[in-house]
């Protein structure tokens, strides 16, 4: 099966207008225990050349990442992550409607369609994840797109129950409303604070409540100790790892193209500020990670989605 490629490009500019560096990093020495990819988007293209489909897993199996979970962020992109993980044992799909895609959606009249159309894709075997859903309230503003957003948000966490599959949450400038609409109506088994964001009090919910955090490049940011503080307040067997890729490429690559065989950075890096061995985490992530999405391949996957539908 061949897959089409890249449907989407990213700008070539960073937010602050410069020109980026478009030059893949080297891959980095892989861990001794395999690692997986929680949250990637590899129907983006990014990079001077780009890369194809099958260069990704190739280089990522180099760097001992042997799995991801390519995730959708509306109707075309999350057919895409279907096709392709139906195509790459490796890969997983995760479909939704993003929550800054909800309100146009909705101003079409095509909110409950789309939501449709997700919750069919959901029935493929191959799907281990609703997300991204969620709140943000970054670039999304005004009553009535604010509204379309808790609609789809509750919407997808519908669809995350019936299918009995995990939830991946992106959160921005929403922790408290994201927390209390989870609270309200239930959060599906397996929920996760996709590219964590909060503090140490979200963490501290997550945890009690047993929710996941995902952990992405940005947490080796300068800027970012406040999420290495969360990282020391989750608990080890919610701890997961992405690169959110191409964005939030971890140092010392920021600012470059990122891609999934990076993670052995992020983890290494967050390996030292919780003062454990690499390998050691690697294998609670990796344990955490097969525990929550299920096997990748294609017979054990088809055989774990049958006796989770009961």
């Amino acid at each position: 099966m061949t897959v089409s490629q890249h449907p989407r490009k990213r700008d070539a500019t960073a937010e602050h207008g410069q020109r980026r560096d478009l030059r893949y990093p080297d891959v980095p020495e892989a861990l001794a225990v395999p690692s997986y990819d929680n949250h990637t988007h590899l129907e983006i293209e990014d990079g001077e050349a780009g890369l194809e489909l099958a260069e990704h897993l190739e280089l990522a199996a180099q760097a001992g990442v042997v799995g991801a979970i390519t995730v959708g962020g509306d109707l075309p992109s999350s057919r895409w992550q279907v096709e392709a993980a139906n195509a790459h044992e490796r890969l997983l799909a995760a479909v939704a409607i993003h929550p800054n895609e909800a309100p146009r959606y909705a101003e079409a009249g095509e909110l409950d369609e789309g939501l449709a159309e997700i919750a069919r894709l959901a029935q493929d075997a191959r799907v281990a994840a609703i997300g991204e859903t969620g709140l943000d309230y970054f670039r999304t503003s005004g009553d009535e797109a604010l509204r379309a957003q808790h609609a789809s948000f509750e919407g997808h966490i519908d669809i995350a129950k019936r299918e009995r599959l995990p939830m991946q949450i992106h959160d921005r400038d929403a922790h408290d409303d994201v927390v209390a609409l989870l609270r309200r109506v239930g959060a599906p088994e397996g929920t996760v604070f996709h590219c964590f964001s909060g503090g140490p009090e979200l963490a501290q919910i997550a945890g009690d409540e047993g929710w996941y955090c995902s952990f992405a490049g940005n947490i080796t940011f300068k800027n970012a100790q406040l999420l290495r503080d969360a990282l020391q307040v989750v608990p080890r067997e919610r701890i997961l790892v992405e690169t959110d890729a191409p964005f939030l490429t971890p140092v010392p690559f920021r600012g470059r193209p990122n891609a999934p065989y990076l993670i052995p950075v992020t983890i290494r890096f967050m390996a030292a500020e919780l003062g454990v061995d690499a390998e050691e985490l690697a294998a609670q992530i990796a344990s955490n990670t097969l525990d929550l999405y299920g096997p990748f391949g294609v017979e054990a996957r088809a055989s774990w989605r049958a006796a989770r539908r009961g």
